[in-house]
């Protein structure tokens, strides 16, 4: 890595802030702050959701998975397709009947502002952890890269260094600033593995494809292994995959904030559905630059390259296998993948505190202007925290894209299963929901710490809301006698609690 590689990054961090800072334009209210007015294209939308969830998982981890096994990896998106199909017929519709900021609203008017609360704050810990990973695993590459040049940096410092721009043009701009912003990321980052993978397989004297699919590499389709404790089983992957997406997609207040920018429902639908389209893509393309490095390091074993982790593979390449100024695009757009998924938390976590925590227990209503000044304190917290939480992370055995899978899983399903209780049991309360909700997050988290290898992390979504959905159908058998609530007339609240 020389210095036009170093020049190239710290433009790359100007040129963010500085295009977010100028796109956003000015935010007059808390709905202009966090979903754009509802005036953000489709098209935007569905590649900054793109950008949000492949993140820098995906162009570490990705080609670290095929490395060490096969692409059956790719099933998971085949899932992710479905899943969103579900989120845009639906969800979608229910998200843009009235004027909801936020995913958690539609808890709030169905079950009361107490289920509300708890899918929110449930949201705002796991996101934490689950971005904490994320955010630890852009600093890989970049810890190697300044290593290898005896610029020694610890985890905490580069994290801390991309936060700070992150934070800046979040907190000015808002959503649009965090949308624009990941349009350009993601085309960095795509280019980024596009000029891998030519520079790989133009320095090879083999051709890469026919050596992974010597090695068995190849396979798409996995209808052999274990579909309970094997993660990429066919069935296991693609059902798991449907029910994640499903979940990040449509109970996650990450995408739905800007599903929910979009200018009409149709709008909203087409962004989701095409975004799977695209990541279906995207992890093609990383998968095959992980083929492509497994005859560049001439099938050696990650113990034999010296390496602690298979995700260390691409960084690696990064360092010492690409000329000068490639070596700064390709670490800039990983670092733009990070940065991508942080603004998009941030602006996640601060809407939900303001509109499903703040909002709805304040004894008072704020005017706009002070609205907006405490919902973009909220971000600024939320930035410090996440650098915290970041910090937290230095080490893992397993593909980090797995692990922020699995974090998140834990309660996505009890999420989803939520929701599918709202819309399917009529006769479930508030109650009936929030001790459902409890009693899958506590399992999934039982199964995460305790038996991980019990089954596969691409079941926890389903387990999740399996549980959720069967226990508050069998509660909600307690009013048998009363009159079924619908979404019209959400059920009563409970004896001095006000309707949202």
């Amino acid at each position: 890595m020389q210095t036009v590689d170093i020049v190239v990054i710290i433009v790359y961090l100007l040129c963010s802030a500085w295009l977010g800072l100028k796109l956003s334009g000015r935010q007059r209210d808390v709905k202009d702050y966090f979903i754009g007015n509802r005036e953000l294209p489709w098209w935007a939308v569905c590649l900054s959701v793109v950008a949000t969830e492949t993140s820098a998982l995906t162009v570490i981890s990705v080609p670290g998975v095929a490395y060490l096994g096969d692409v059956t990896f790719l099933q998971v998106a085949v899932g992710y397709l479905i899943g969103r199909i579900v989120v845009a017929y639906l969800l979608l519709p229910r998200y843009y009947r009235g004027e909801m900021t936020t995913a958690y609203a539609y808890l709030g008017l169905r079950f009361g502002r107490g289920m509300q609360a708890t899918a929110s704050v449930t949201f705002l810990f796991t996101r934490l952890l689950a971005d904490g990973v994320r955010l630890f695993a852009a600093a890989i590459p970049m810890k190697i890269i300044l290593d290898s040049i005896g610029l020694e940096a610890s985890y905490f410092t580069i994290v801390a260094a991309m936060g700070v721009v992150t934070i800046l043009y979040t907190l000015v701009g808002g959503i649009r600033a965090v949308v624009w912003v990941d349009v350009l990321q993601m085309g960095l980052y795509c280019v980024g593995g596009v000029v891998a993978l030519v520079v790989i397989a133009t320095s090879l004297d083999v051709n890469f494809l026919t050596v992974a699919a010597e090695e068995g590499k190849t396979r798409f389709l996995d209808f052999t292994s274990n579909p309970i404790s094997a993660p990429y089983a066919t069935v296991t992957a693609v059902l798991g995959g449907a029910l994640l997406s499903t979940a990040s997609h449509g109970a996650d207040q990450l995408i739905v904030q800007r599903l929910l920018g979009c200018r009409t429902l149709r709008d909203a639908q087409k962004a989701v559905i095409v975004s799977g389209v695209v990541v279906f893509v995207q992890f093609a393309l990383f998968l095959t630059v992980g083929l492509a490095l497994y005859s560049y390091f001439e099938r050696a074993t990650v113990e034999q390259l010296g390496m602690s982790t298979s995700d260390e593979l691409f960084p690696v390449f990064i360092a010492e296998g690409l000329p000068a100024g490639l070596s700064g695009l390709l670490l800039a757009g990983i670092m733009a993948a990070a940065m991508s998924t942080l603004s998009s938390s941030l602006s996640a976590l601060s809407s939900s505190t303001m509109a499903d925590l703040y909002e709805k227990f304040s004894r008072r209503r704020l005017e706009d202007g002070r609205a907006l000044r405490m919902s973009r304190l909220f971000t600024l917290g939320w930035g410090l925290v996440f650098i915290g939480a970041a910090a937290i992370f230095t080490g893992t055995d397993n593909p980090v894209v797995e692990l922020g899978l699995s974090v998140a899983s834990i309660t996505y399903g009890g999420l989803l299963g939520a929701f599918f209780l709202g819309l399917w049991v009529r006769r479930a309360r508030q109650a009936d929901a929030a001790i459902a909700f409890a009693v899958a997050v506590a399992t999934m988290a039982w199964l995460f710490l305790f038996e991980p290898e019990l089954v596969g992390f691409t079941w926890y979504t389903a387990i999740g809301s399996a549980i959720t959905l069967g226990a508050g159908y069998l509660l909600s058998r307690r009013h048998r006698d009363e009159s079924p609530t619908s979404e019209a007339e959400p059920s009563p609240a409970p004896a001095g609690e006000e309707r949202p």
